[in-house]
């Protein structure tokens, strides 16, 4: 069954516009209430939770009504980042959690994801009879068996235990300054008190959410004020989170960039020597670069190569046995720990493997040397077909031919826009750029042709 509302990680759209209204919010609500609730021998609960755009409260507020009147007990956590809720999920019993928010998105954007009771997302057959029950609304519980709503209190200080509890016992990180960037985002008051709570001298920037300045020039999209601030105040490490938290960017004391395929290299290392990486190697992405690949072949690990999105990395990992795996645009899932990625969890994991390796970051992160890598984006009037046809399959066997087993292509359509996502990863540069403007004049002028 094709899926009308559900994307890769949720439904998402512009605020006030169909899906993201707060009818179809409320629609939701109670086609979900009434899937999730089905056949329970108690009185189901769902526990929600937002980051911090403005459209937060419209659409927590209708999710609400339509959970409560289909007879489900709401949780209303507050803002929280979105790996609180699958940790929560599975720690208050619940029997779903829900985020509401859209990522790295502007604020103008949001989104509602679904988390089951394990703490993982639903898995398509389940929003499918979600989307059935859209089309086929139930109806609604006799009077008496209204649900309740709750307000969750300590959630922020719940998942602030739960990370802490990630780390050796009595392990702290006095003296190390951190500067962490929370994006206006879901983590604003979590990760400064993580992070002084656990001894470090903390400079929290972007921390003043006021409902639109999510992921504005901020976080891991935007890490450059991060790296700034890192080279002014003489830090150690710099941290940039989106405006979920689900992900992070790192920095080193240069305010040199640490991104997610660096940190997958870190941390594969680090449980290597500790006897706790599963799977005999790392979950990656179609996107993750050769040098990563080469690095933990020197290792004796294999990196697999997932499609891009956590979920496919996150299935990937359950398929091979793998415990890590990750993007390189720091979406890094820790299976030990939690059920999704999580940027404070790896910030944390980050901090370890420095104290426990007694190096700073820019050491642990130079023994990775990464190729060049070039990205285009090519606009299409028509993606449907176009990667089948004959003469774009030659182009792009042409420009493999070209690399020669000095570096790869990577061409696929974007899953949200009427465009081609093309890379060239090459072992020089100038290499990865000559085949790769090659190829795009080849598509543009098939394309041309198709308009």
């Amino acid at each position: 069954m094709a899926r009308k509302y559900f994307g890769t990680d949720g439904v998402r759209g512009r605020v006030n516009e169909e899906p993201m209204t707060a009818e179809f919010a409320l629609r939701l609500g109670r086609a979900a209430g009434h899937v999730l609730g089905k056949g329970l021998s108690h009185t189901p609960h769902i526990l929600i939770a937002k980051d911090t755009r403005l459209s937060g409260y419209m659409i927590e507020s209708a999710l609400c009504a339509g959970f409560t009147s289909q007879g489900v007990h709401v949780l209303l956590a507050g803002p929280i980042p979105t790996p609180a809720v699958a940790y929560l999920t599975r720690s208050l019993r619940a029997d779903a959690g829900v985020m509401i928010s859209a990522s790295h998105n502007p604020a103008g954007d949001n989104g509602i994801k679904f988390f089951g009771p394990d703490g993982y997302k639903l898995p398509d057959e389940v929003e499918e009879r979600i989307e059935a029950a859209i089309a086929k609304p139930p109806k609604p519980v006799k009077p008496a068996e209204v649900g309740k709503a709750y307000r969750v209190d300590d959630a922020r200080g719940r998942y602030i235990e739960f990370l802490k509890a990630s780390l050796p016992r009595r392990m702290r990180f006095d003296g190390v300054k951190v500067v962490v960037d929370c994006a206006n985002g879901a983590a604003y008051d979590v990760a400064p008190r993580l992070f002084a709570e656990l001894g470090c001298e903390v400079v929290a920037i972007h921390a003043q959410p006021d409902g639109t300045n999510i992921n504005r020039d901020c976080g891991s999209v935007h890490p450059e004020a991060m790296q700034a601030r890192v080279r002014e105040e003489g830090a150690d490490v710099g941290f940039a989170l989106d405006g979920d938290g689900d992900r992070v960017i790192a920095c080193d004391a240069e305010g040199r960039l640490v991104d997610g395929d660096r940190i997958l290299a870190i941390l594969a290392l680090h449980a290597l020597k500790h006897g706790r990486l599963r799977g005999e190697g790392v979950v990656g992405t179609i996107m993750s670069n050769m040098g990563l690949a080469r690095y933990l072949d020197g290792l004796g690990l294999r990196l697999h190569r997932a499609p891009v999105g956590d979920r496919y990395v996150l299935e990937l990992m359950q398929k091979t046995g793998c415990n890590l795996g990750g993007e390189p645009s720091g979406h890094v899932i820790l299976l030990d720990y939690n059920t999704t990625g999580d940027g404070l969890l790896t910030a944390l994991q980050l901090l370890c493997a420095m104290a426990d390796a007694e190096r700073p970051l820019a050491e642990l992160a130079s023994t990775l040397a990464l190729f060049p890598q070039r990205h285009w984006n090519l606009a299409l009037a028509r993606k449907d077909g176009f990667m089948e046809r004959e003469d774009v399959r030659k182009a792009m066997a042409a420009a493999q031919a070209k690399l020669a087993g000095r570096g790869r292509l990577v061409v696929r359509p974007s899953g949200t826009e009427p465009k081609l996502r093309i890379m060239v990863e090459a072992e020089e540069d100038a290499l990865a750029e000559e085949v790769g403007e090659a190829l795009v004049a080849q598509l543009e002028k098939i394309a041309l042709a198709l308009s």
